[in-house]
């Protein structure tokens, strides 16, 4: 199963709780990019193989914060994905990335192909060395997006790629 994980758009700093920070609109605009870029790389534009390559996602796991969901729903407007999403009080920034990744593993099992799930540092990061044992947990900048390659069988993933908007603008210049 692939595995997205996403962190979350830039977000508003003033709020009247981290949890209710808004996205600005620079995280709505990147979160936007990242999707178009996500779509592109799903349908296989030009055809041509690409390190990456994006399964369809039929599985949404997203953190119950503001900023989360609103990523989610600025994504939901260039990328295709199921109409419902799995909101997991696990997936906040201090969640517990133990009870994320087994949840995981037992998508894989039970035949999903991809899931894209969308959260906060510094749960993003150490979900993918959750994942995948001997990585280091990555950095993510806002909006960026890492593949992990889950097997369903051993449970361990295999760290594919990171991409942020940033990298992405660059490829274009």
């Amino acid at each position: 199963m692939q595995v997205l994980i996403m962190r979350h758009g830039d977000a508003a700093l003033e709020a009247a709780s981290d949890s209710l920070r808004p996205l600005t609109q620079c995280g709505r605009d990147e979160s936007l990019q990242m999707a178009i870029w996500l779509n592109a790389k799903s349908v296989g534009i030009g055809g041509v193989p690409d390190i990456y390559h994006v399964k369809d996602i039929d599985r949404v796991l997203v953190s119950p914060y503001l900023r989360a969901e609103q990523t989610l729903q600025t994504v939901r407007g260039a990328l295709t994905l199921p109409d419902e999403e799995d909101i997991l009080p696990e997936l906040t920034p201090g969640g517990d990335t133990a009870l994320v990744a087994a949840y995981l593993q037992a998508l894989a099992k039970e035949g999903t192909s991809a899931a894209l799930v969308v959260s906060h540092l510094p749960l993003v990061g150490y979900l993918v060395a959750d994942l995948c044992p001997g990585e280091c947990a990555p950095m993510f900048a806002t909006s960026a997006i890492a593949s992990v390659e889950l097997d369903a069988e051993s449970g361990q993933g295999k760290y594919e790629w990171q991409i942020s908007p940033t990298k992405i603008m660059a490829k274009v210049v």
